[in-house]
């Protein structure tokens, strides 16, 4: 995803994204974002640079139950990665992650999916 050489698993990123939401830690989920970073919420709302990402986050870990940040599907898609889970409050949910060339996530998008949005891999 990078023409600067640097080399990065996008994919592995959003997983280690996932894992720092799901076990809670703040610390190590601002780690990954870039000092610019900014999140664009499905609220309308958008949170900038780390003081921003750490007013969203540490809110969202705090409230999260616990079927949050379940993994239903990871997918890289021409400059970015897309991740369907389950939110903090266990709704379906969509993020679109794009990084930069440090492989830092620089942006991310969410989307409400809804319930019944996500694919069930039990069929």
């Amino acid at each position: 995803m990078s023409d600067s050489g640097t080399d990065f698993d996008p994919v592995g990123v959003v997983i280690d994204w996932l894992d720092a939401c799901r076990q809670r830690r703040l610390v190590d989920l601002l780690e990954l974002y870039a000092d610019e970073a900014t999140l664009d919420c499905c609220d309308g709302g958008r949170f900038v640079r780390r003081s921003g990402l750490l007013r969203y986050w540490q809110g969202k870990l705090q409230a999260a139950t616990s079927a949050a940040f379940e993994l239903h599907e990871v997918l890289p898609e021409g400059d970015c990665v897309i991740l369907d889970y389950l939110d903090y409050d266990g709704t379906a949910a969509q993020t679109k992650f794009w990084f930069d060339e440090d492989g830092k996530i620089s942006r991310t998008r969410c989307t409400p999916l809804g319930r019944a949005g996500l694919r069930s891999n039990a069929a």
